[in-house]
């Protein structure tokens, strides 16, 4: 039973369907003594699965249930960074090598499109096509739900998206720099299908809470919610997306609804598409929805997880209703699903790599706010990895959010130095129409090193207190963070990264493309160790990345 259910009362399917189970048990009724038991049986080997699990798996399964089981009311607990499932385990399908070009996949034939030959998009029908077959014999909740979430005789809309590998740029992208970014191979599929709510499928639950088959439902499932500590499944009313004029909820309203249940918040990357594109290009949604949401971009790693279920989610949705809509647009929509909806203030270059990246090139971006230069060449001498320092990562985290303020509170120190001193007639004649530039300067990365280190830098303070900044300033300038009066802000060091981490990304670009040499590839490196050191003088990150250091490389890397 799902939480909102449990709270709400409604329990009826649930108790129908213990019933026909018929349970016939003769064992202990304390819940403690029961889970332990189990626990300890699983982990000893004497409870056995119908899957052919490894000892070491099983002793893992035992140890994440009871650290879940341990799970302290109104506190986000990340499942351990080592519980991994392979895909022997989860029996994720092989394909067949001659699929790859072919129009049919087995239960399924692709009218529109073409599945590109990319493994991952066929194993994924595949299993659309194995869910079709299911019967209740299958014991794993995801996959019953997701069982009962099609017409299968209908149309069904499949969109991928992969992650991101931050190759240079990084956290300077809310602040206007290039970056160079490269898609990853793990991606995200979506596959979404609309039906009239009258044949709309719906589960029991869902049925009962939902008195009338002519309200419009979205149902979603995602896989992989056990490795996430989060529910399977998630359903509401299209009509809980609007007020009672007609017109569409406001993004805080949208925050707070999904923020309400913390197993069922990881619903808003996927519904807050339909909210975004209700409210930015005025699409009204009269049909029921189902998605179905599958990924194997790491969680928590850095390599946006989230944007690239955006951006799939986005993208069926967008072609299951017909709407035709650049990739750079779903890219830019998508962000604003993670900044308002779910609250997390990342930039745009997440949800641009996802969507308009290519398989071994770099996208390079201009972030002002989106403006792609092209794609770069990577050298056939030069390759890119993404290590795991088994720290996790998350946008919306608070160390995040307090280096964007920092730099926002930096750009308008800085716009706030030129207006005084353009107002003051002191700047020299030939400097004055930069001075003004930079009275209206829009984006930190638009400020040259130089310019910086010679006339802003002895006057921006290293921190300050969110009482302060607001008693003299005002306003920040960034509408996806908050000052918190009570709080303090380092200033110089995230003002500083962005203007110089800018230049370096510029001379590493280049430098990507000079002839190939021993040269070449050793600046490469040291620009990226420029821009690793560099980043940690952001106050709240450093103690992040050094975690990060030992975990990879041991204690003694500072001393190298």
């Amino acid at each position: 039973m799902i939480r909102r259910d449990l709270l709400a009362g409604c329990w009826a399917p649930y108790l129908e369907r213990a019933v026909t189970l018929k349970p016939c048990y003769d064992g202990g009724i304390d819940g403690g003594e029961v889970a332990a038991k189990i626990l300890q049986d699983t982990a000893m080997g004497k409870k056995r699965s119908k899957l052919n699990i490894s000892g070491a798996r099983r002793l893992q399964d035992a140890i994440i249930l009871g650290f879940q089981l341990q799970r302290a009311p109104g506190r986000d607990l990340s499942v351990p960074e080592w519980y991994q499932v392979t895909g022997d385990e989860t029996g994720t399908p092989l394909i067949d090598q001659t699929q790859k070009s072919s129009k049919f996949v087995e239960g399924f034939e692709i009218l529109h499109g073409d599945h590109h030959g990319l493994i991952d998009t066929v194993s994924f029908l595949d299993s659309l096509a194995t869910l079709a077959k299911i019967g209740g014999h299958h014991q794993e909740r995801e996959h019953l739900a997701a069982a009962a979430l099609f017409n299968w005789e209908e149309d069904i809309v499949v969109a991928r998206a992969p992650g991101r590998l931050d190759v240079m740029g990084g956290i300077a992208d809310y602040s206007g720099s290039l970056v160079l970014l490269m898609p990853t191979r793990e991606a995200c599929h979506a596959a979404v299908q609309r039906n009239h709510p009258s044949k709309q499928k719906l589960w029991k639950h869902a049925e009962a809470r939902h008195h009338s088959r002519d309200t419009p439902i979205l149902e979603i499932v995602s896989f992989g919610s056990e490795l996430s500590n989060r529910g399977p499944t998630f359903d509401m009313d299209l009509s809980d997306f609007m007020e009672e004029d007609g017109k569409p909820i406001s993004y805080d309203k949208a925050y707070h609804y999904f923020s309400k249940d913390p197993s069922q918040k990881w619903a808003a990357y996927v519904a807050g598409t339909i909210l975004v594109l209700m409210r930015e290009m005025n699409v009204r949604f009269e049909d029921s929805i189902s998605i179905l949401v599958s990924s194997t971009v790491p969680e928590g790693k850095g390599v946006s997880s989230s944007a690239s279920v955006e951006v799939a989610t986005m993208s069926a949705i967008a072609a299951a209703h017909g709407l035709e809509i650049s990739p750079r647009d779903v890219a830019l929509l998508c962000q604003k699903v993670e900044n308002y909806v779910v609250g997390a203030p990342c930039g745009v270059m997440d949800q641009m790599a996802s969507a308009c990246g290519e398989a071994n090139k770099l996208l390079a971006m201009i972030c002002q706010p989106a403006e792609i230069l092209g794609l770069v060449e990577i050298p056939s001498h030069v390759r890119f990895w993404g290590i795991d320092s088994g720290i996790r990562h998350s946008v919306g985290g608070s160390d995040y959010g307090s280096v964007r303020i920092g730099a926002f509170i930096g750009n308008t120190m800085i716009r706030y130095f030129a207006s005084s001193e353009t107002n003051a007639g002191e700047a020299e004649e030939e400097s004055s129409e930069l001075i003004e530039y930079d009275a209206s300067l829009d984006y930190l990365c638009n400020l040259s090193p130089h310019r910086f280190q010679a006339l802003y830098a002895s006057k921006l303070p290293q921190v300050i207190t969110g009482e302060e900044f607001i008693g003299k300033y005002g306003d920040h300038g960034d509408s996806v963070t908050t000052i918190d009066r009570k709080g303090t802000y380092h200033i110089m060091a995230p003002t500083k990264h962005p203007i110089y981490e800018n230049f370096r990304v510029q001379a590493f670009k280049a430098l990507l493309t000079a002839t190939p040499s021993e040269e070449q590839v050793i600046g490469l490196g040291e620009l990226m160790y420029q821009i690793s050191e560099t980043s940690t003088e952001n106050g709240e990150v450093e103690a992040l990345q050094n975690r990060e250091r030992d975990t990879l490389w041991g204690q003694d890397y500072r001393r190298w």
